[in-house]
């Protein structure tokens, strides 16, 4: 849910094919140095599924060009009469070759509201929004992707675009271009017929030769070791009833932030290629946050353990100290900084594939990560890190869903089924557990429930009245009848459900009006409350957040007063700016907070005295935290 989508309910990629031109012109009897402008138009159809959670709208537009533009329509909502919809859009370079200065034309309704835009430069005059290329995307390598999206509103319920047209440019070498466009057979970007290079490129190659010449390199050490002199082993911490407690039984208090990127194929976090790793880590331990929740794909982490280190898409310039480094080696040296600053991080398997819109997918496996691929990813990242306690937790899977009539969909239930998400959760949990004892397992929630359970144990009924459902990852109420068992390692156990607001969508105990009191009754107690009321096992809401505005604003105060009141663990999403449909806690420059949001989350996060507790018992976080002595 979030940035991304809240409930979605189908992921359908129907492919058109059309024609596109090529232009290629060869100035000078130069063929190494060519511009290809590459066009793209379309009239397509689209699927349109509507459900009771959610509108998802898929189309895959294809072209002979190689460009291929991936539009999903997900979370829509209505106010004062104009019907909202996020786009989230990703084009794909099928070709050889790399493609430079891309450009999009998405024909709206005339009179629409552009509300915002991430990943691009947007601008909207009339019935056409004109999409740009940014210094972090502006190239996109053969058979990769740049990803961007943004929301509009409409007076339209069922709009969707229809004929985009994609430009772009043939890269060469560095991104230089020698040519001077002298045939006038193509145009640059900026319409003067000079094809000026920025300079940058966010997928890691060199942007500024004359600084450096390194690459990253192709192996990373077999065994990550702790910073040097660094004490670890002394902040584990266990469960006591509902609360978390450290080695010496006192109570502490996880309030962390959400940062993505590991699972979307940067393969690093999303916004290096506009502010610094260290500046930026140090920045959220300042700001009081002492656990980081880190999104990975399962299929990065197979990837790392094969020996193979995708390239991690970072501005070079802004962090100059990455340059050599290679994808495993920067998550190495994030581990490292935050150890240096008292800031925990927290493992989250957010996706089974290295995608955009991996979460979309319903289950910890796909068409091309097996169930086996997601338990060897959970133990190879718990070995690899067992001697650093940087790492205190491992969320094993983001949100697990499914409604009734789809397959595969997440149930919960005492089967050993494939699809039975808590016998797999059981599993996956033993296989961190085998290569490091003393970190905490989150367990979340799936989307649905029986209301019947002894008639319709098997999740067989394809009726969603016969469902109780909740958000993606919200739904615990099989703990009532089947809890998680860990054995030996039961004091390790934490449920993590997922809360949003009606901005994300507008759920049923959203629409009659709603106060605190009528979310607990209506979705908070039976869904996951009640597990911390009962003391099964503690609670940390993993995801929480959203727009400071109506219609959202309302539950965010609400959710605040929950976690403050019972002193709840929380995650909140998120850090990042490009966060489809929730935003971050930094403006679109990645480096300015946004004060209002941050404050209202000041809130909820642990302090004393008026210093930021941590959960290092040696070092303080940040420069404004004390440590948890």
């Amino acid at each position: 849910m979030k940035r991304y989508i809240a409930l979605a309910i189908a992921f359908i990629f129907i492919m058109f094919s059309f024609t596109g031109d090529i232009n290629i012109s060869a100035v000078n009897g130069s063929s190494a140095d060519q511009d290809v402008q590459l066009s793209t138009s379309t009239s397509e159809h689209t699927t349109t599924t509507v459900a009771e959670s959610e509108v998802t709208t898929t189309t895959a537009t294809k072209s002979d060009s190689g460009l291929e533009l991936n539009i999903n329509k997900g979370n829509t909502w209505e106010s004062d009469g104009l019907f909202y919809a996020q786009f989230d859009c990703s084009l794909k370079n099928n070709n050889d070759f790399s493609v430079r200065d891309w450009q999009v034309e998405i024909p709206v309704p005339d009179n629409s509201q552009f509300e915002q835009g991430w990943n691009g430069e947007f601008t909207h005059t009339g019935n056409n929004l004109h999409i740009t290329s940014v210094t972090h995307n502006e190239v996109i390598d053969a058979n990769s992707s740049a990803d961007f999206g943004f929301i509009i509103a409409t007076s339209d319920a069922d709009f969707f675009p229809e004929s985009p047209i994609v430009n772009g440019k043939k890269q060469v070498g560095n991104g230089e271009n020698n040519s001077d466009n002298a045939s006038g057979n193509t145009a640059s970007n900026d319409g003067s017929g000079n094809n000026a290079d920025s300079g940058s490129n966010a997928n890691n190659s060199d942007n500024d030769k004359s600084k450096d010449d390194k690459k990253p390199s192709a192996n990373a050490p077999s065994k990550y070791k702790p910073n040097k002199g660094a004490v670890s082993g002394d902040d584990w911490l266990s469960v006591k009833g509902n609360k978390i407690v450290d080695r010496n039984g006192k109570e502490v208090w996880l309030t962390g932030v959400n940062w993505f990127g590991y699972n979307t194929g940067t393969n690093c976090f999303d916004g290096l290629w506009a502010c610094h790793l260290e500046d930026s880590l140090q920045s959220i331990a300042d700001h009081g946050f002492n656990l980081l929740r880190v999104p990975f794909s399962a299929e990065l982490i197979k990837e790392w353990s094969n020996g193979k280190y995708p390239d991690a898409n970072f501005n070079q310039a802004i962090n100059s100290g990455l340059v050599g480094m290679n994808s495993l080696e920067i998550f190495d040296h994030v581990v490292s900084t935050c150890q240096s600053i008292g800031l925990k991080i927290m493992i989250d398997i957010h996706s089974a594939n290295s995608d955009p819109m991996g979460h979309m997918e319903p289950m910890w496996y796909s068409s091309k990560i097996t169930t086996n691929d997601y338990y060897n990813a959970l133990a190879w990242m718990s070995k690899r890190y067992k001697d650093d306690d940087t790492i205190i937790a491992y969320d094993l899977c983001n949100e697990p869903h499914g409604k009734p009539h789809e397959s595969p969909r997440a149930v919960w239930n005492n089967t050993k089924s494939e699809d039975n998400w808590k016998y797999v959760a059981e599993k996956a949990a033993m296989k961190v557990l085998e290569q490091n004892p003393n970190v905490l397992i989150m367990v979340e929630g799936i989307e649905i429930y029986p209301k019947d359970i002894k008639k319709n144990s098997s999740f067989s009924s394809t009726n969603a009245g016969d469902y109780h459902f909740n958000w993606w990852g919200g739904n615990l109420r099989g703990v009532k009848d089947y809890p998680i068992n860990l054995g030996k390692y039961q004091n390790k156990l934490v449920y993590s459900p997922h809360d949003y607001g009606p901005a994300v969508y507008e759920q049923p105990w959203f629409k009659a009006g709603y106060n605190y009191d009528s979310l607990m009754k209506d979705c908070w107690r039976d869904n996951w409350f009640f597990i911390y009321e009962k003391k099964t096992a503690p609670l940390l809401i993993g995801e929480w957040g959203g727009f400071m505005q109506e219609p959202n604003l309302t539950w965010m105060k609400h959710m605040r007063k929950l976690i403050k009141t019972h002193k709840l663990h929380h995650t909140f999403w998120c850090f990042n700016q490009n966060s489809g449909d929730t935003g971050g806690l930094i403006l679109d420059d990645w480096q300015t907070w946004d004060n209002e949001k941050y404050n209202f989350v000041k809130e909820v996060l642990w302090q004393k005295d008026g210093k930021f507790v941590g959960l290092d018992h040696k070092v303080p976080l940040g420069r404004n935290g004390i440590a948890l002595k």
